[in-house]
């Protein structure tokens, strides 16, 4: 079994600090420059990085502190891809007040990786990190399942399993890059197959005129074809998400449609998995996990300031373990806390406390971060 992921991991995103928000919003006005925002930038992920250490993090990504949104500050930068719309948001969310929903991906052109998009970035955050440098980008099934076939240009792709194989190629392309310059530990960050556990999403996807039963295969294969031959050094994990915007979320309902599939059809290492409410269901779905993988129970929120109790934390895993081994598990908040440049609805005193709540959690539990 891999080393990653760890004992004590996080999902990846984090609050941004005050100087990058202010002068982020500064470049888009156009106020300051790209070489400024950037420098500001390597400051603050430096600054984080040795808090994270400190705390005893050995995952260390960059906060996402580059970003506007989670996934589309990556996927924007493959040919073809053009942003468009928005879906709605569960009833059951506190709904933003500005109004926000999550954009969907039309696929306008051929599916092209002809750039690299986050070498630069791992590399800055490789050059500041003592410890092992995490990568999170978008899972591929996030350019097909907001908007389905009739997203997709017809003239570019008649045939969809063209589709899939050149966004496939996209994806093992920019891997490929960041594997080059180093990269050992990486995440895909999926929306959709967490979506395809809520009623209303799946009922949605057959209005797109997809079958909800049948995606979950479609997207095993889709992942499967981007990593299936990646060397044996490189470590990938999956989050699933139900949607993380300022501490509100879109979709709900455990793990159970999908389970079989995406603990034994899909070949990655580890599953972030999110277990910090009654949105996510029970552990029950967790027998279906091979004995050679590592789920990661994301059961501190990120969405709220509230600490947990260690206690009942350590509950909760004794539960998880009733279905898979102990040894094959680790933990972590749910989410990001800052999936969207905007954050989640805490402070960054309440953010740090949450990640050392997860590394003590991980030493009481197993004796190791």
């Amino acid at each position: 079994m891999k080393k990653y992921p760890f004992r004590a991991d996080h999902v990846g995103s984090l609050l941004r600090p005050e100087k990058v928000r202010k002068n982020r919003l500064l470049w888009k006005q156009g106020k300051i420059s790209a070489e400024a925002l950037r420098q500001i930038e390597d400051e603050a992920i430096a600054d984080t990085t040795k808090k994270m250490e400190s705390i005893g993090m050995r995952s260390i990504t960059d906060g996402e502190f580059r970003r506007d949104y989670f996934h589309l500050d990556f996927l924007k930068e493959l040919d073809g891809v053009t942003v468009t719309g928005g879906i709605e948001a569960n009833p059951n969310a506190v709904v933003a007040e500005d109004g926000f929903k999550p954009p969907v991906l039309s696929v306008t052109g051929k599916l092209v990786h002809s750039k690299n998009i986050q070498v630069n970035d791992f590399n800055y955050l490789k050059s500041v990190t003592t410890q092992t440098p995490k990568v999170s980008i978008p899972s591929p099934t996030m350019v097909h399942f907001r908007g389905g076939r009739k997203s997709i240009d017809i003239d570019s792709y008649p045939d969809m399993d063209n589709f899939f194989s050149d966004l496939a190629m996209a994806y093992r392309r920019e891997i490929t890059a960041l594997y080059d310059a180093g990269l050992r530990y990486l995440q895909l960050d999926d929306t959709n197959l967490a979506y395809l556990c809520d009623p209303k999403m799946r009922a949605a996807a057959e209005g797109r005129g997809e079958d909800p039963n049948e995606l979950p295969r479609t997207y095993a294969a889709l992942i499967n074809e981007v990593i299936n031959d990646r060397p044996a050094d490189l470590t990938v994990g999956i989050h699933l998400c139900r949607g993380n915007y300022r501490s509100t979320w879109f979709a709900e309902g455990g793990y159970e449609p999908v389970a079989e599939i995406l603990f034994q059809n899909i070949d990655v290492d580890g599953y972030f998995l999110e277990y910090d409410d009654e949105r996510s269901g029970d552990f029950a779905p967790l027998r279906f996990v091979p004995k050679h993988k590592k789920v990661v129970l994301g059961i501190i929120s990120s969405k709220t300031a509230k600490l947990e109790n260690i206690d009942d934390l350590c509950t909760r895993i004794d539960e998880a373990a009733q279905f898979m081994p102990l040894e094959n598990m680790c933990i972590s908040p749910q989410c990001g806390f800052s999936s969207t440049h905007h954050g989640n609805d805490l402070t960054q005193d309440d953010q740090w406390r949450k990640i050392e709540l997860v590394v003590n959690t991980a030493q009481k539990v197993w004796g190791e971060s």
